[in-house]
């Protein structure tokens, strides 16, 4: 080997084991602060949650203005509130899909919440770990309304537009299939071209992520023309991220979630909130409203977060109606997402 050659392989080994020397560090540094989150964003003041690095409406977008808004961002206002009193102290960090663990591992952000699913794989081998699922994402079709009705059975011997090689293909395939229903696939490489390709007529409908379809038939030249057919064809459980090992943020985040179930329940608005305060009917208003002390306590946060929470961002429906439903230019149905009194399946947990 010459000594130009052995020189160079000197310089890419002490590349590669600088290389490895920083991502250890950061992995180090990630693990020393997996047990005090919490401690860490009130000392600097401000919760560092995921943003996108462009536009997913209606989870995460950047108004005209130049705000932040969506979905996931009122979720990550909401936990700025609780820890911090305020969702002025949210710092909102634009990061892709890619991005979205390494940044976490590395401390950069303290919460994924982005429309990110729950997998075995994820929870077990990236030393991550998630919350109760907080959105449920299904899978569906768009159907122009003039079929007359929403059933699948209306597309029999119809066309189903779908996106090349993705799973949203192979699920409707199994799904018409094993209800005997007769469908022709039509196929894109290219989303773009998956969408052209249904406003356009050459099939007679689209197959998609709920909440993206959503957004595709806002897009129509007539939104009012096009419906969701009535059965889902698979579901995903969106959950937030956190760093393995830090139970009590885990805790915080969990119950965050759940203090906006409780107060939709019980019918506690971010416009009434503070007749209920006045006047709680009951021990578990008391408890989430702080009139009786403990919710604060048992996760290291003051006893009036949740109703801070529910006064300055309000309860799960308010949240989803403004940015997702039918305050929203998208205007989609709620369904699952919706509590289970109400036919969804979303369960709050029990305040004791």
């Amino acid at each position: 080997m010459n000594s130009f050659k052995s020189e160079k392989l000197k310089k890419i080994a002490a590349g590669v084991a600088s290389a490895v020397l920083v991502s250890a560090s950061a992995l180090s540094n990630a693990h020393a602060a997996n047990g005090d989150t919490l401690k860490a964003v009130q000392d600097r003041g401000s919760l560092l949650c995921s943003g996108h690095n462009g536009s997913f409406p209606p989870f995460v977008q950047v108004t005209d203005d130049n705000k932040w808004s969506g979905y996931d961002i009122d979720y990550c206002r909401a936990l700025a509130v609780a820890v911090l009193g305020s969702d002025e102290n949210l710092k909102v960090v634009p990061i892709s899909w890619a991005q979205r663990f390494p940044s976490l591992q590395s401390g950069d952000i303290d919460v994924v919440i982005k429309a990110t699913g729950w997998t075995m794989g994820r929870d077990t081998e990236l030393g991550i770990q998630f919350s109760v699922p907080y959105f449920v994402g299904a899978t569906n079709v768009m159907m122009p309304k003039e079929l007359g009705s929403a059933d699948p059975e209306t597309l029999s011997g119809g066309s189903l537009c779908a996106n090349a090689g993705t799973s949203t293909e192979r699920l409707a395939a199994n799904f018409f299939k094993s209800r005997g229903i007769e469908i022709e696939m039509i196929t894109f490489e290219k989303s773009e071209e998956t969408r052209e390709a249904y406003f356009a007529g050459r099939c007679d409908s689209l197959v998609g992520w709920g909440p993206n379809l959503a957004v595709t038939r806002q897009s129509a030249e007539n939104p009012d023309d096009h419906m969701m057919m009535n059965v889902a064809l698979a579901l995903e459980p969106e959950s937030a991220a956190m760093r393995q090992g830090d139970d009590n943020w885990v805790d915080i985040v969990n119950w965050m979630f759940a203090a906006t179930w409780i107060a939709e329940s019980k019918g506690i608005t971010s416009a009434n909130v503070d007749e209920h305060k006045a006047k709680p009917e009951d021990s578990t208003v008391e408890k989430l409203l702080g009139v009786s002390p403990g919710i604060g306590e048992r996760l290291g946060l003051s006893d009036d977060w949740a109703y801070n929470v529910i006064k300055q961002i309000g309860n799960s429906a308010e949240i989803f109606d403004r940015n997702i439903g039918a305050g929203s230019v998208y205007n989609l149905d709620r369904g699952l997402n919706a509590l289970w009194s109400d036919g969804g399946v979303i369960v709050p947990m029990i305040l004791d």
